[in-house]
C-alpha cells in the first residue's frame, strides 16, 4: 500500500514538474513578445490592439501560469526591467523574488541603510602593480589629472587612468627597496625614494627614452615623500621626505636641473645618475625615531611628519621651520603616531597609532585633542578622510576598517579584509578617490571599495513611481516638486532634499486617471484634470481639496483633458483647459460655490485661405463680455465666399498642445496641431493665423512640418519682471485698457495690412461704444506707462515638432528661425519644451530621452538682428525613454526631468552631471557635482558644445568647392585625353568629386537659400545650395563653342 502511495506521489511531481516547465516556455515567450513589442514601440511601429501587451495583460497571464506564489511587485519589478532596459539580462527566477550571481548580494545589501562601503562589489587590479613576492608601497591619487600612482617594493612604478588602466610603467633597476611615492605637477613626473636615492621618473617619453633620474647618494635611509603644493613656486617643485634618524628633508628641484643632463652624449640612458650635492637640500631634526609618515596640507598652509616617538609624536607647522629652526608645533601622544589626515570641512587633524586609539585635534590647540574615537584591537597603520560625507576611514594592521563619522563621532561601518595574512600588512597603504567615491587599498594587489550611494547611482534603476509619469510640475513658492503618475498617485517632494512631504491616491475617484494639473503664480492652489474630463482645485500645502467641476456638466461624449493653465486664483479662481477633443474652454469658480463652471469656449475648426492664413474676429463688445480674460467671439468673419475652391484652404485638425500669453500689450493663445498646424489667437488685434511651414517647391502646398508635441511663447526678461513686480489688480485693469486701444484702432490697421496682401479676405470687426472706449483709453494713457525696454520687445512663438526641429515664430506669422539639435544620430522627435524663468536658456526633451540645453538671451534681445544667433551649450541623454516633462531651478542651478519609465531625475544645470532621483534612500547633495557618475540604464556622458559644429545653422558659406584643374589632369584615365582638341566634349571624363578644391582666390561670400527636401534624408537633405551664375558644365559648353567660332571665322 506504501509502494502504491510513493508511486502516486511521484506521478504527481512528475506532473507537476512537466507543467511547470510548460508555463516557464510560455513566459519566456511572453517576455520575447512584450520586448519586440518595446522595440517596436520605440522605433514608433504600429501595433494591433489585440497584440498590444501592456502591465496589466503581462501580471495577468503571468498570474495564470504561476498561480498565487507569484508576488505582485516582483511581477511588477520584471517588467519594468525589461521595458527600460531592452538588452538587460533575465531569468525567470526574478518573478519569484530569487536572483542569480553577484545581483543578488548587491540588491539585499542595497537595503542597509549602515552600510557605507560595499564589500560585495570590491574591485582587485592585479596586474602591472607588482613583481612576485613583491608588495605596494604606496598609492597617491592625482586630482587635477585623475591619475594614480603606485610604487612597488620591489621598484615597479606605475599610472592608472581614471579607468584604471595602465597608462604607463616602468621597472627602476636598483638594488634598494622604494619606500613612497608622489606626483610632481610642475615637471609632470613620477618622484619616489628609496633607501638612499630618489628617483624621478618622466612617463612621458616612450620607447627607450622612458628615461629616469636617480639623485644620490642621501645620508639617511629615506623612509617617506610627498610633494609640496605652493602657489608662490610655480617654476619648482617641493619635495619633503623622512628618514630612519627623524630628519625632514626639503628637496627642491626644476627642470633644469635634467635638461641639462639629457644633452649630454648623443645616446640617452634610461637611467641617469644625478649628485645629490647639485641640488639644494635642507633638513632638520624633528623627531627621535623613524619619520613614519610626511604629508603637506594646503588648506593650512602646513607640513606634518609623526613618528612612533612619544614625546615627538607629531609635528604641524609652516615649511619655512625647516630652514629657520625656529620652535616647531609638536604633539605628544603616548606610543607615537603612526599615521594621520585633515578634514578641511570639520578643520580637525585625525592622528592613530600604537595605543589602538583615534584621536581628533584643533590644528592650533596641541595641549590635549577634542575628541577620541576607540574601538580598534589593533594598531592603527592607515587613516583617510571621505570631505564630502565627512567620513574617517582608519585601518588597523589585522586588516580591520572602520568608518566614522566626524560630526558625531560614531562608528558607522566596521569590515575586514580577508587579503592574505596579518603578517603581510607590514607596508599597506590607503587613498580614498573623492571624485569616484572609491577607497583604494594596497599589499600584494590593489582592492577597490566603492561607496553603496554610488552603486546605488549607478547600478540601481531609479524609480519614483511605479507606472509612467503624466505630469510633472515646480511649486516656486514652496520651492517643492508635484508628480502625478498613470496611476492617479499624487507626490510632493521637497526639491533641496528629495524626500516625499505628502502624497494622494485616487485623487479624482477610483480608476481615474489623472492627466495634466498646474499650479496658481503664488503656489497656492493647485488645480488637477482626469481622463473624464473633472477638474479639481487643492490647497497645495496641506492636500485638501477645494473646488471641482464634476462630471454632470459634461455630455456623455467628453474627452480626457490634455492640459491645464492657471490664469487667476484671486478673486476667482479661473482655469484654461484643452481636452484630446481639441476643445479649448475657461472654467471659473466664485468663492460662494463650490462647484465649477464653463465660462469662455474657443471656436474648434478654422479654415484658411493658402494665400494668406488669416482670419478677422468678431468679438463682444467690452460692455457684454462674461470675464476679463479673453473676449468673447461672436463669429468668424464671412469667408463662405471663397469656400467654392477647397484648394485655397488649409483645414485645421485636432489640437495636442497650446500655450497662452497674457501680459500687457499681448493676448495670446497658440495651439499645435497633428498635422503641423499652429493657429495663433491674437485677441488684441482680432486676428487668428495659421502658422506652417509650407513647402514652396510643391505645387500642391503639402505641409513640410510635422506634428506639433509642445509650444511655448518666449518673451524678454523684461516682461517678466514687469509681470511679477506688477499688482495683481493693476495687471488686470492695464490689461483690460490695452485690449481697448488695440481692438479700436490697431485692429483696423493690422487687417488693412493684410487685405493689402490678399484681397480676398473680407474683414468685419464689431466694436461698441467706442466713444467710451477711447476716453478710458486716454485716461489709460496718462495712468499707465510701459517701461520703453519693455516696449521694443515682441514675444516669439516656439514650436517643437515630430521631426526633431523646433521653429521660431514671430507674432505675426512669419518663421524665423529653424532649430536642428546638435546629434550623431538621426533626428527624434521633441516631446518637452521649457525656459528658465529669465527666458535665457532654452530647454527642450525627445522621445528618447535626451535633454537639450540653448542660449537665447542674444536671440530674444533683437530677433531680427542675424548676429544674434542661437547656440546649443549642452546635451545628454537624462533617460532612456521618452521625456514627459522637465524645468529649471535657477536658485539650485539644477534641472529636473520627468519620463515614461517612473523616473523624476535631478541633473545639474551647468555641465548635466547626474546628482540623484527622487525617491532615492539618501538625501539630495545638490553642491557637490565632483563625481559624474550616470544611471544604470545610461551609458553616455553629458557633452558640452563649446563652439559651432556642422550641424548648426550657418547663413554664409565663405568658400564654395570649385573644380581644380590640377588635380582633374592627375585623375584622368590616360594622358592622351590632355592632347585631344578642345572641340571633344571633355565633361564625362571629369572626375568631377575628387578634383573639387576650394578657390585660391578671394571670392565674396554667397548666400544660402532654402535647404533641400528634409525627406531625402539627413545627409542629402541637409546640404547647402547655392545659387551660381553658371554650372561648370554651362561654363565649358561655351567655352567650346566660342573656340568652334574662332576657328570657322577665318574660313568663312
Amino acid at each position: 500500500m506504501s509502494e502504491k502511495r510513493d508511486c502516486d506521489m511521484e506521478s504527481c511531481s512528475g506532473l507537476e514538474l512537466l507543467n511547470f516547465k510548460n508555463a516557464l516556455k510560455q513566459f519566456q515567450k511572453l517576455t520575447e513578445k512584450t520586448v519586440i513589442q518595446k522595440r517596436k514601440e520605440r522605433l514608433s511601429l504600429s501595433i494591433k490592439d489585440d497584440d498590444e501587451i501592456d502591465y496589466d495583460k503581462f501580471y495577468a497571464t503571468t498570474k495564470t501560469l504561476f498561480g498565487p506564489e507569484v508576488k505582485d511587485h516582483n511581477v511588477k519589478a520584471f517588467f519594468r526591467k525589461i521595458s527600460n532596459n531592452l538588452d538587460a539580462r533575465t531569468e525567470w527566477c526574478e518573478i519569484f523574488g530569487c536572483f542569480i550571481g553577484e545581483n543578488d548580494a548587491m540588491s539585499s545589501q542595497l537595503k542597509e541603510e549602515n552600510m557605507i562601503f560595499l564589500v560585495s562589489e570590491k574591485e582587485q587590479i592585479t596586474h602591472a602593480v607588482a613583481k612576485k613576492q613583491d608588495v605596494i608601497t604606496g598609492i597617491v591619487k592625482v586630482p587635477d589629472l585623475d591619475f594614480t600612482v603606485t610604487s612597488s617594493q620591489k621598484g615597479v612604478l606605475t599610472i592608472f587612468n581614471k579607468q584604471m588602466r595602465v597608462l604607463a610603467t616602468t621597472s627602476v633597476e636598483d638594488t634598494t627597496w622604494i619606500t613612497g611615492c608622489d606626483f610632481l605637477p610642475y615637471l609632470k613626473c613620477v618622484v619616489a625614494v628609496t633607501e638612499r636615492t630618489v628617483i624621478i621618473w618622466d612617463y612621458k617619453s616612450k620607447g627607450s627614452q622612458n628615461n629616469y633620474f636617480v639623485v644620490k647618494p642621501m645620508e639617511n635611509c629615506l623612509l617617506c615623500v610627498c610633494t609640496v603644493t605652493m602657489s608662490d613656486h610655480l617654476a619648482m617643485d617641493n619635495i619633503l621626505m623622512g628618514d630612519d634618524k627623524g630628519y625632514v628633508h626639503l628637496l627642491n628641484v626644476t627642470s633644469d636641473h635634467f635638461r641639462l643632463k639629457q644633452h649630454k652624449g648623443k645616446k640617452k640612458s634610461k637611467l641617469q645618475v644625478l649628485d645629490s650635492k647639485t641640488f639644494n637640500i635642507v633638513k632638520r631634526k624633528l623627531h627621535d625615531d623613524w619619520v613614519v609618515k610626511v604629508k603637506y596640507i594646503s588648506d593650512l598652509n602646513c607640513f606634518g611628519s609623526c613618528s612612533s616617538d612619544s614625546i615627538h609624536s607629531f609635528v604641524l607647522d609652516n615649511i619655512k621651520r625647516l630652514e629657520d629652526n625656529l620652535p616647531v608645533k609638536e604633539f605628544s601622544i603616548p606610543r607615537g603616531v603612526n599615521a594621520f589626515t585633515y578634514c578641511g570641512k570639520a578643520k580637525v587633524i585625525v592622528t592613530g597609532g600604537h595605543d589602538k586609539l583615534l584621536r581628533l585635534w584643533h590644528p592650533a590647540i596641541n595641549s590635549r585633542p577634542t575628541g577620541k574615537l576607540s574601538g580598534h584591537q589593533h594598531s592603527v597603520v592607515e587613516i583617510v578622510t571621505n570631505e564630502k560625507d565627512q567620513h574617517i576611514i582608519s585601518l588597523s594592521s589585522a586588516k580591520i576598517f572602520r568608518v566614522w563619522d566626524i560630526q558625531n563621532l560614531s562608528l558607522l561601518q566596521v569590515f575586514h579584509d580577508n587579503q592574505g595574512s596579518p603578517g603581510d600588512m607590514v607596508t599597506f597603504n590607503m587613498v580614498f578617490d573623492n571624485s569616484h567615491g572609491t577607497l583604494m587599498t594596497g599589499s600584494t594587489v590593489i582592492d577597490i571599495y566603492p561607496l553603496s550611494q554610488m552603486i546605488q547611482d549607478t547600478r540601481q534603476l531609479p524609480q519614483t513611481h511605479d507606472k509612467s509619469i503624466n505630469v510633472l510640475i515646480y511649486n516656486r513658492a514652496f520651492h517643492q516638486v508635484l508628480t502625478i503618475c498613470s496611476e492617479s498617485i499624487l507626490k510632493v517632494w521637497d526639491l533641496e532634499t528629495g524626500y516625499q512631504i505628502y502624497q494622494i491616491e485616487d485623487a479624482h475617484g477610483l480608476n481615474t486617471e489623472v492627466t495634466c494639473a498646474a499650479i496658481e503664480i503664488n503656489g497656492v492652489y493647485l488645480a488637477t484634470g482626469a481622463c473624464n474630463g473633472t477638474v479639481k482645485i487643492w490647497e497645495f500645502e496641506y492636500g485638501r481639496e477645494v473646488k471641482a467641476l464634476p462630471v454632470a456638466q459634461h455630455s456623455k461624449d467628453e474627452c480626457h483633458l490634455l492640459k491645464i493653465v492657471y490664469l487667476e486664483a484671486e478673486s476667482q479662481h479661473t482655469l484654461l483647459v484643452l481636452d484630446q477633443c481639441g476643445k479649448m474652454k475657461i472654467i471659473q469658480g466664485n468663492p460662494v460655490e463650490r462647484y465649477l463652471h464653463v465660462t469662455w469656449v474657443l471656436p474648434q475648426a478654422v479654415s484658411f485661405p493658402r494665400r494668406n492664413p488669416v482670419v478677422s474676429l468678431s468679438l463682444k463688445p467690452d460692455m457684454l463680455q462674461t470675464h476679463d480674460i479673453f473676449p468673447d467671439i461672436l463669429v468668424l468673419s464671412d469667408t463662405s465666399s471663397m469656400r467654392n475652391d477647397a484648394e485655397n484652404f488649409v483645414p485645421s485638425v485636432e489640437m495636442k498642445c497650446f500655450d497662452v500669453l497674457k501680459v500687457e500689450g499681448f493676448s495670446l493663445i497658440a495651439t499645435g496641431s497633428a498635422n503641423g498646424a499652429i493657429i495663433l489667437w491674437d485677441f488684441e488685434s482680432a486676428l487668428v493665423r495659421c502658422l506652417c511651414k509650407i513647402n514652396e517647391d510643391s505645387q500642391a502646398s503639402g505641409h513640410q512640418a510635422s506634428g506639433v508635441n509642445a509650444m511655448l511663447f518666449l518673451i524678454h526678461s523684461a516682461f517678466t519682471s514687469r509681470k511679477i513686480n506688477s499688482p495683481p489688480s493693476t495687471s488686470v485693469t492695464v490689461r483690460r485698457g490695452i485690449s481697448a486701444i488695440t481692438e479700436h484702432k490697431s485692429s483696423s490697421l493690422n487687417l488693412q495690412k493684410e487685405n493689402m496682401k490678399s484681397d480676398e479676405i473680407n474683414s468685419q470687426i464689431i466694436t461698441g461704444e467706442s466713444t467710451t472706449r477711447y476716453r478710458n483709453i486716454q485716461n489709460l494713457k496718462m495712468n499707465v506707462q510701459l517701461p520703453k525696454a519693455v516696449a521694443g520687445y515682441s514675444p516669439v512663438l516656439a514650436s517643437a515638432h515630430e521631426n526633431g526641429c523646433i521653429y521660431l515664430w514671430s507674432i505675426q506669422g512669419n518663421l524665423m528661425k529653424e532649430i536642428l539639435p546638435f546629434s550623431k544620430h538621426p533626428s527624434v522627435a521633441l516631446t518637452a519644451l521649457r525656459t528658465d524663468i529669465s527666458a535665457k536658456t532654452l530647454l527642450a526633451g525627445s522621445k528618447e530621452g535626451h535633454i537639450m540645453c540653448w542660449s537665447i538671451a542674444s536671440f530674444l534681445e533683437d530677433p531680427q538682428n542675424s548676429k544674434n544667433q542661437i547656440k546649443e551649450e549642452l546635451c545628454w541623454r537624462a533617460h532612456s525613454t521618452e521625456v514627459i516633462d522637465l524645468f529649471h531651478e535657477e536658485e539650485k542651478n539644477v534641472i529636473v526631468t520627468a519620463s515614461v519609465d517612473g523616473s523624476v531625475r535631478l541633473w545639474h544645470a551647468m555641465n548635466g552631471y547626474y546628482l540623484g532621483y527622487f525617491g532615492q534612500p539618501r538625501k539630495f547633495d545638490l553642491s557637490d557635482i565632483s563625481r559624474l557618475i550616470l544611471p544604470c540604464d545610461i551609458n553616455t556622458f553629458p557633452t558640452i558644445i563649446k563652439e559651432e559644429s556642422k550641424y548648426m545653422e550657418k547663413k554664409k558659406l565663405e568658400y564654395p568647392l570649385m573644380l581644380d584643374k590640377e588635380k582633374w589632369k592627375s585623375l584622368t584615365r590616360s594622358p592622351s585625353v590632355l592632347r585631344k582638341s578642345k572641340h571633344v566634349d571633355m565633361i564625362q571624363e571629369f572626375k568631377f568629386f575628387k578634383a573639387l578644391a576650394s578657390p585660391k582666390i578671394y571670392r565674396q561670400p554667397l548666400e544660402t537659400f532654402e535647404s533641400g527636401n528634409r525627406e531625402a534624408g539627413a545627409v542629402f537633405g541637409f546640404l547647402p545650395l547655392y545659387e551660381l551664375g553658371k554650372t561648370v558644365e554651362e561654363s565649358v559648353l561655351q567655352n567650346l563653342h566660342c573656340n568652334k567660332v574662332e576657328t570657322s571665322s577665318p574660313i568663312g
